[in-house]
């Protein structure tokens, strides 16, 4: 690893050790989020670069036991994969799911969730287009909208994001046992 991802691997490990609860898995776009530039535009031949903060984060969720996979769009699967080859960072994906379709994402999350038996709600995911987004935000997953590719700051955003994200959703469950178990003590309290 260079300096520059060492650096930024240091501070990724640290803000990740910011946050009791984790995601179990982190999903990542290629296309504008891992690396600037759409791979159909490519060759094969060439040496792709990713964004300077992406690999150091992605060793850092490693290290923490974080797994990471891919979800992307891309008309040209056999680019990316040899790319990924390229940057070795191949490996380090539990999920790949790289191909062209109409379903925002969702496709690709169904499979991922498939392979990997990780609840959507214990996923978070970094894109670059507000539509997939919004589709996968449906389906329970906490998303971050990326605008320069995946950094620092959205790793931040996007764990504070998930933690709040599992907090509501506990209390919701809690407040739901509460109902459950005793149906009329909350009828008597919204009257008041």
């Amino acid at each position: 690893m260079a300096m520059g991802e060492e650096k930024v691997k240091t501070e990724a490990m640290q803000i990740i050790g910011l946050f009791q609860i984790l995601p179990k898995l982190v999903v990542f776009d290629l296309d504008y989020t891992l690396w600037p530039f759409y791979c159909e535009c490519r060759s094969k031949r060439e040496m792709p670069s990713l964004y300077p903060d992406a690999k150091g984060i992605l060793y850092a969720l490693k290290d923490k036991g974080i797994d990471v996979a891919i979800a992307s769009r891309s008309p040209t699967p056999d680019i990316a994969k040899t790319f990924l080859d390229k940057l070795s960072i191949k490996s380090m994906f539990v999920a790949d799911e790289i191909f062209s379709s109409w379903t925002h994402k969702t496709e690709h999350f169904q499979r991922i969730h498939s392979r990997t038996g990780v609840p959507f709600n214990s996923m978070l995911f970094f894109d670059d287009e507000d539509r997939n987004i919004e589709a996968v935000s449906k389906m329970g997953v906490t998303s971050i909208l990326v605008e320069n590719g995946v950094n620092l700051g959205a790793l931040r955003q996007g764990l504070t994001k998930f933690s709040q994200n599992v907090n509501a959703s506990e209390k919701n469950k809690q407040r739901w046992l509460k109902f459950s178990q005793n149906p009329n003590s909350s009828k008597r309290k919204e009257r008041e």
